[in-house]
């Protein structure tokens, strides 16, 4: 059934370097994607997230920009490109495209014309100044380390929230701003259905001062952030009917959200945020051993649930991503063949039925871990490779760090996508670029369409539900018990129909309620079926 409504879309992301490789390079390329579109046509998808694949030195995976006009040869040629969207369009799947405009590659002709002098043309258009003694502010940057990098040539720093390589663009040069449309409207002609703005709100700095409180909340949500997303909708997609956009917020509020994707307003349709992501967080610390924080969970999530509808907005309702853990490893139970299929069916089913438009990340959909990486030499990811250093220098453990990139690794989400049980599963006839999961013998596409009862077909089951379902998108959502120590549980509520979702987060049996007694018609349930208790990581949907 094609989807008229993107809201009702479910979203499909596309790592194209781990994805599937067709040359033997060891790296995925767009012919890999063509060659899967099948595939991800059977799962149900409407939509696909590719991320970057413009010329890159690829120094952060494809996010250091150096050509927005050209294809990165290491995944194919721009008719390539042409013949991924034509050929996903005759099977009804839509192209969304990961842009990253904050920032461009050191190596892009802009910024290496910025460096030259400080009265070059382009200097104006990234943020240089000068340092007393040391950087312009203290300022961190979200790769560790100041966000201020020192160049020789000119004697100036210049801002760089993430890596070396990676330059900040100064918004506030209308040069810049008139440039970046040009081009999204370049990648619109060309034939795109949607975009993903990469860490879109920030922008729009704050000031250049140093302040005596720490971090990173001096470039997030600025002044000017809702007045360049307004100017660049109205320049760009704004007036292309069912266009759909996400913005990646970066440590943002659900204020702001509301304001980002408010339809009046006329800035985003919708936000990734990562609060519900940070619950593993030993205060506020990405790089630390905890266990999750199940309530802490809930709570933020239905906040975010609750308050983006209440102020007209809409979210995007995602587990995982390029940058995040597998969840299954994170808020499910790998531990075990069973609790792995059981706890990656909750998980699904849990997420599905909450309101916004749901992602799905390659290799989600048949429950792919984390890595479980025991040598630094295994690492690729320049956040992890960062982050090891500076923790051993606060006197971490090598074991200890060890630990927690297994934990938290972006790495973990980057390995090849498990097509079978051949070498390398499947994914390329040469070398990985990153190494494969071990387990790609028992976790892999073939097996998982073989099996009926797969975590695959959970994917496809509600993904066709929402296509079919109005409740699922624009139903109202009322939480249910929050406190709860191990069911996560809420109402969908649309013209008369009623959506109970119960989800056992535990390896125990676990009594459900009597306010929460449950009869109607099971929509989708990984048990066989649901009396008065629900039995270890079991999920359940009752409409009525």
């Amino acid at each position: 059934m094609a989807v008229t409504d993107w809201k009702k879309s479910v979203v499909y992301q596309i790592y194209p370097k781990s994805f599937k490789d067709t040359t033997g390079n060891g790296q995925g390329d767009i012919n890999g994607i063509i060659e899967k579109l099948d595939y991800l046509k059977v799962l149900g998808i409407d939509y696909i997230w590719l991320t970057p694949v413009y010329r890159s030195p690829m120094n952060d995976n494809g996010y250091d920009i150096s050509d927005y006009y050209e294809i990165n040869p290491d995944f194919g040629t721009k008719e390539d490109f042409k013949r991924l969207l034509d050929s996903a369009h005759a099977r009804g799947i839509k192209i969304m495209s990961d842009i990253v405009i904050n920032h461009t590659s050191t190596y892009h002709n802009w910024f290496v014309e910025s460096r030259k002098s400080e009265d070059n043309p382009y200097r104006d258009y990234y943020i240089w100044k000068d340092g007393q003694d040391g950087p312009p502010t203290n300022w961190e940057s979200k790769f560790g380390g100041n966000a201020w990098q020192f160049d020789e040539a000119t004697g100036q720093y210049y801002l760089r929230l993430f890596d070396v390589t990676q330059a900040d663009l100064n918004w506030e040069n209308e040069a810049v701003r008139r440039d970046i449309y040009d081009m999204i409207n370049y990648w619109i002609d060309f034939g795109m259905d949607g975009f993903r703005f990469d860490v879109i709100n920030l922008i729009s700095k704050g000031s250049y001062d140093n302040s005596p409180k720490e971090g990173k909340e001096f470039y997030t949500d600025g002044p000017k952030v809702h007045d360049y997303l307004h100017e660049m909708n109205r320049a760009t997609f704004g007036d292309k009917e069912g266009f759909m956009t996400v913005g990646e917020m970066s440590s943002t509020t659900l204020e702001h959200c509301i304001k980002y994707t408010k339809p009046e307003r006329q800035e985003l349709s919708s936000v990734f945020n990562f609060h519900h992501l940070k619950v593993d967080y030993q205060d506020g610390e990405k790089w630390s051993e905890m266990p999750y924080d199940f309530i802490e969970l809930k709570k933020i999530l239905f906040r975010w649930q609750t308050g983006i509808a209440a102020g007209g907005g809409w979210n995007a309702i995602f587990w995982c991503n390029h940058d995040q853990p597998r969840v299954v490893s994170r808020f499910g139970d790998d531990s075990s063949e069973e609790n792995r299929v059981l706890s990656a069916k909750m998980l699904a089913i849990t997420l599905h039925f909450l309101q916004g438009t749901p992602y799905i990340y390659q290799g989600e959909e048949i429950g792919m871990t984390n890595l479980g990486f025991e040598d630094m030499s295994q690492y690729r990811d320049v956040e992890s490779l960062n982050a090891y250093p500076i923790m051993l220098e606060k006197g971490i453990s090598h074991e200890e760090a060890i630990r927690i990139l297994q934990q938290k690794s972006r790495d973990n989400s980057r390995s090849p996508v498990q097509w079978d049980a051949s070498d390398n599963a499947g994914f390329t006839t040469g070398t990985p670029w990153i190494d494969v999961a071990h387990n790609y013998k028992t976790i892999n596409v073939e097996r998982a369409l073989e099996d009926d009862r797969s975590i695959f077909y959970t994917y496809q089951k509600l993904i066709q539900l929402r296509h079919d379902l109005d409740v699922m998108t624009y139903g109202s959502i009322v939480p249910e018990l929050i406190d709860h120590p191990q069911i996560f549980a809420y109402r969908r509520q649309y013209k008369g129909q009623e959506v109970t979702v119960l989800a056992n987060f535990s390896k125990e049996a676990v009594k459900i309620p009597a306010s929460m007694a449950i009869m109607g018609e099971t929509l989708i349930n990984n048990y066989e079926g649901v009396h008065d208790t629900l039995q270890p990581y079991q999920a359940v949907a009752i409409l009525k």
